[in-house]
């Protein structure tokens, strides 16, 4: 198993076609900072011109079976006892209520989040596929074993961390039997992460567990060669209402090749504009604890219109 930052492979990343493992060369680390191996063979990946709407993105956070709005960072294995867990909010809807709001709001490319293996927890997902056939994305104990059964029940996407980004290091060889199962078309890399000595670190494990790869322009290059989609959790300050990670949108902006989402801090409406603006129109937001329909004071309605103003101003 490699480390991804060295994993990279610039001419299939340009025709965005999986990487072989003939293609990977190797990470070298020198006084904590990361370099790459020369090769006179591979030319800098060029930048590819994908323009994604400014969208809002909604959730479904489940957990035991309920939809909760939960501060990741502090979420725990099921096996323990939960003092440790803080939960902004817990709904008395279901996840199937949510799910055909937000089909009769016209809302696509939202996730269905299961915050744990539990058995009501994957039947209130399957609840909320079955409701939004074709309109939401789902994640939680996803692996190469499970992952079509999700797409076969409705889901357009299986979401995945941890299976791929394994006791801390990327696994190429799960990466590529997913992809084998499902397609590249149907995988979205939830690479959601925290800072660590300066660097954004991908944290797998409910969160709990830093991983050695870090967000940079050759990752996000590599790891779109595998991948629809990228979702991204800026942990630090999720489920806080603290403010949106400005730095971490923008790295994303900048250098996602793909579709990307960023959820994290989401407290008013001004937040959506910056990060319209910090990822230069192409980040899409997902928002959580902040909305009035899960406990908080950003009116949902609000966030709705927002986002058919933005795709009115891409259709222009």
């Amino acid at each position: 198993m490699a480390s991804v930052q060295g994993l990279i492979s610039p001419a299939r990343t340009r025709s965005l076609q999986p990487a072989s493992v003939s293609d990977l060369f190797w990470l070298h680390k020198n006084n904590n900072s990361s370099f790459y191996a020369p090769s006179s063979s591979l030319s800098r990946p060029s930048r590819l011109s994908v323009r994604c709407a400014v969208r809002f993105r909604p959730c479904i956070d489940i957990h035991k079976g309920k939809v909760k709005q939960i501060v990741g960072s502090t979420l725990q294995d099921s096996k323990d006892d939960g003092t440790k867990l803080v939960t902004n909010f817990e709904s008395d809807k279901s996840a199937a209520e949510f799910a055909n709001l937000y089909k009769e709001d016209g809302l696509t490319g939202g996730h269905a989040i299961m915050l744990g293996a539990d058995p009501l927890s994957k039947a209130a997902a399957i609840e909320a596929l079955h409701a939004y056939p074709g309109g939401l994305q789902v994640g939680g104990g996803i692996n190469s074993d499970n992952s079509l059964s999700y797409i076969e029940e409705g889901a357009t996407h299986v979401i995945v961390t941890s299976y791929v980004f394994n006791n801390g290091q990327m696994d190429l060889e799960r990466l590529k039997d997913l992809v084998r199962v499902i397609g590249k078309q149907r995988l979205v890399l939830d690479l959601s992460c925290r800072k660590k000595d300066g660097k954004y670190a991908i944290v797998t494990d409910r969160w709990q567990k830093f991983s050695d790869v870090y967000l940079d322009e050759r990752v996000l290059d590599f790891l779109a060669s595998y991948a629809d989609e990228f979702l991204v959790h800026g942990v630090d300050v999720e489920g806080k209402k603290l403010g949106i990670d400005e730095e971490l949108v923008a790295l994303l902006g900048k250098y996602s090749p793909i579709p990307v989402t960023y959820a994290g801090g989401v407290t008013t409406m001004a937040d959506l504009e910056k990060i319209k603006v910090a990822g230069i129109g192409r980040v899409d937001v997902t928002v959580g604890s902040a909305l009035d329909i899960f406990g908080g004071n950003l009116a949902y309605k609000d966030v709705v219109a927002w986002h058919a103003q933005q795709e009115a101003l891409t259709v222009q």
